[in-house]
């Protein structure tokens, strides 16, 4: 009898590990070590050996946020961060407008900033954990993005969960991609620039649109910005664990999660998303990452996603695709949010606005002024 109960846990352990390693997909360790020609598409920025003032005053926010989750019930932790992150851009001024749209069928923003060129357009998926966010929440990023190209931002309010599955904020950005090809703040009208850009799991929805894209033979991006993106579903890199105490954002919310054995948040994955963690839909760094338009990325040396930014941008090199990653020492995960108090936000953006006019079209001139002329008597 005893014998038989034995027999029967060692077929189903291996049963579950087998299992799990379908899950996971290929081993992404050898992508841990990036070669001379990713280290040449690497900067590293610092604003000195220790958090500035200007971070502390950042995590003396955060902390008070995870002090506040200690006081309430659990079931109603992810309405506060909702609250939290939607009111994240109070208080700031904007040169930008926000208007409301329906961009074919998906709930949207346009964020115009004065005199922009409308053919000029930018798609922003914000971030969030799939959860929370909205295009109110990043304001913030938004109207500078709308105010570095000239042109109009589509800030998309895409399908939340766990009130929706996975798939459907995937369907949400394919769509909103496919309609501002032809349509723009002003009515329909052809892009004539196109960039995607978004962050922590919009950053992984713009790589993943990206890469939808090309395989829809759909017209490319002229250039795409990941901000601290997840890249990788499996939830299999080192810096996961070995960051943990040093991601101010990232660690009180998901320290939990990632101390599990790793075959049981590949099973968990499965659970969430409802397919594979592997699958290159949710996990762009497992997919094919050749063709892709030029993409920069940016991310922080402390936070919990550090190595999903690197495999992702070891792998796209090595595939041949335009791709350069930028770290932030010290920086809090998404600290773009943060601008215009931090540093290294104000650095960050600098940073994209170079790249954007590498990689843009040269924006159309201005018409000149028309002015009304007297009759010579």
């Amino acid at each position: 009898m005893i014998g038989s109960i034995l027999l029967t846990l060692i077929i189903l352990l291996i049963i579950w590990f087998a299992v799990a390693r379908y899950l996971g997909g290929a081993d992404l360790r050898a992508l841990d070590a990036p070669d001379q020609a990713a280290k040449a598409r690497r900067q590293s920025f610092s604003t000195g050996d220790y958090l500035n003032a200007e971070h502390r005053q950042v995590l003396k926010r955060l902390a008070d946020l995870d002090t506040d989750l200690k006081k309430i019930p659990f079931s109603q932790h992810l309405g506060h961060l909702r609250r939290f992150m939607d009111s994240m851009s109070d208080g700031h001024e904007f040169t930008a407008s926000f208007t409301p749209v329906d961009a074919g069928g998906v709930k949207a923003e346009w964020v115009v900033a004065p005199g922009a060129d409308s053919s000029r357009r930018t798609l922003y998926i914000h971030g969030g954990a799939w959860m929370m966010g909205s295009p109110r929440s990043h304001r913030v990023i938004t109207n500078k993005f709308a105010e570095l190209t000239g042109g109009a931002v589509l800030a998309i309010d895409y399908r939340l969960m766990p009130e929706n599955q996975r798939k459907a904020g995937i369907e949400d950005c394919r769509a909103a991609y496919r309609w501002i090809l032809d349509n723009g703040p002003d009515g329909p009208e052809p892009v004539s620039a196109l960039v995607v850009a978004g962050d922590s799991a919009g950053g992984n929805m713009t790589l993943t649109t990206i890469a939808w894209a090309r395989d829809q033979g759909l017209r490319p991006a002229d250039a795409a910005v990941a901000m601290s993106p997840a890249t990788d579903g499996t939830l299999s890199g080192r810096t996961l664990k070995t960051n943990l105490a040093t991601d101010a954002m990232l660690g009180p919310l998901f320290g939990v999660v990632v101390r599990m054995p790793h075959s049981a948040l590949l099973w968990l994955g499965l659970l969430i998303n409802r397919m594979r963690p592997c699958n290159p839909d949710i996990s762009p760094v497992h997919g094919y990452l050749g063709n892709l338009p030029p993409l920069l990325i940016q991310g922080s040396e402390d936070e919990m996603l550090q190595d999903d930014a690197q495999r992702y941008l070891n792998k796209a090199l090595a595939a041949g695709s335009p791709v350069r990653l930028q770290t932030w020492r010290h920086a809090v995960h998404v600290w773009q949010m943060f601008y215009p108090e931090l540093t290294e936000a104000r650095q960050a953006f600098e940073e994209i606005d170079g790249f954007l006019q590498q990689s843009l079209p040269p924006a159309k001139p201005n018409p000149p002024a028309v002015t009304e002329s007297k009759a010579a008597d």
